[in-house]
């Protein structure tokens, strides 16, 4: 990323700070002229699979003609990615003079001290304002009721699948962490829960009830069968309550399905005049790089997926069990996670396992993280690096596939690295 005055300013913030609540980014909006209520938005919250729902309902939007946008975090690479304008990342320069009238208002009498999240989300709300567009697809940060995103109106409000995570923000059961997701249903608007335990599913159906949200249940409402799935994908028929799809997905893992399912059904809710046509469309042509993604180097098929929390974990382990692949591992994840739940899940299913710190000074050390796995593979080996790990795993005789999972933060930088020295991407 070009140092830009802005962006320059943005990156001297704190990536990870977290300041839960919803005052200064409205009065930053109040400052700016609204722009939260300029487009039409859907936002999606969630433990997993929020992200991927978010890009592939911006993708039918897309295909169905509307002028979209979808905002996302965290990045992978380049902070460019967290804003997509009709498919394509914002340009640095554009960003900069987003975040550049967003400083300005900010720093107003009396000034508000933004987090770099709230800088961003609403940069993100000014661009799509600034574009006139139709729709903006907005993916919760963290939680839901006091996220940054949720002052935005939301003609319709999903929420998917939820585990344990965050914990010290959100409380330590699925149930108090439900409750802060459903914090974005609105009153007499679309809420579609995606959730399929039960625990879960009662939180958000009382917490729908009480605000007057229009509740819909993707597990009532819809019928999955999957036709064939793998490494490119999955095909799949989806029967809605408004009609039957025959759909592509080129996201891999059967959780995409799921995923997918969603934002088919939440794009009927908002918008039901949008043809299957248009809906086949998005999904096959959905982008969402860092799950699952193939690449080749060195004549060996490397897997990147930002598995960063146990459900996440177990769903990357049941895709492997399924797609009869057994790669080596190269894991990395932040010292919060609960590493010994992701370990259980992804130890029986890959082969050698290499551990490796991340740039972030609340990495978990290789060396903690070998004590954390220990219970579910005491034979996890501690590597110095990323470099070095691949270096090793990728010398003959190498396994067929290697998988580099855990934090998305990993994801990114295996996705730096390689991109000099790969065969190929798939």
């Amino acid at each position: 990323m070009t140092r830009l005055p802005a962006l320059a300013r943005l990156e001297s913030l704190d990536l990870r700070g977290i300041k839960l609540g919803l005052a200064a980014i409205d009065d930053v909006c109040g400052r700016l002229g609204r722009p939260e209520r300029a487009v039409e938005s859907v936002l999606v919250a969630g433990t997993n699979g929020k992200g991927s729902t978010a890009a592939t309902l911006s993708a039918i939007g897309e295909a169905a003609g509307l002028a979209t946008g979808l905002y996302t975090s965290p990045h992978l690479e380049s902070v460019s990615e967290r804003i997509r304008i009709r498919g394509d990342d914002i340009a640095p320069d554009e960003l900069d003079a987003m975040l550049a009238e967003v400083f300005a208002a900010a720093d107003g009498a009396p000034a508000l001290p933004l987090t770099y999240f709230e800088a961003m989300t609403a940069a993100a709300f000014l661009a799509f304002a600034r574009r006139r567009l139709d729709l903006a697809v907005l993916e919760v940060g963290l939680g839901g009721r006091l996220d940054a995103t949720n002052v935005a109106p939301a003609s319709v409000s999903v929420v998917t699948s939820i585990g344990i995570d965050h914990v010290e923000d959100l409380g330590p059961t699925l149930e108090s962490i439900a409750r802060e997701k459903a914090g974005v249903f609105r009153s007499g608007r679309p809420a579609l829960i995606a959730s399929r335990e039960p625990r879960v599913r009662a939180v958000l159906r009382d917490a729908a009830a009480r605000v007057g949200a229009d509740l819909h249940e993707l597990a009532e409402e819809t019928r999955v069968e999957v036709r064939r799935t793998g490494l490119s994908g999955s095909r799949f028929r989806l029967e809605t309550p408004l009609r039957a799809h025959e759909l592509e997905t080129p996201l891999p893992g059967l959780h995409q399905v799921e995923n997918a399912s969603a934002a088919v059904r939440a794009a009927e809710l908002l918008r039901p005049s949008i043809d299957a046509e248009a809906v086949a469309r998005g999904v096959a042509s959905v982008r969402w790089p860092g799950r699952l993604e193939a690449f080749r180097a060195r004549a060996t098929t490397v897997l990147l997926d930002g598995c960063h929390n146990a459900a996440g974990a177990e769903a990357l382990a049941q895709f492997l069990v399924r797609a009869r692949i057994r790669p080596d591992l190269v894991f990395g994840a932040m010292a919060d996670k609960d590493v010994e739940a992701m370990s259980a899940a992804l130890g029986p299913a890959v082969g050698r396992i290499r551990l490796v710190p991340l740039a972030s000074p609340r990495s978990a050390s290789p060396d903690e993280l070998a004590r954390r796995f220990a219970a579910a593979r005491p034979d996890a080996t501690a590597a110095p690096s990323l470099v070095a790990a691949l270096e090793e795993l990728l010398a003959p005789p190498a396994a067929e596939t290697i998988i580099i999972a855990g934090s998305l933060y990993l994801v990114g930088e295996a996705r730096t690295l390689l991109s000099g020295w790969l065969d190929e991407k798939r």
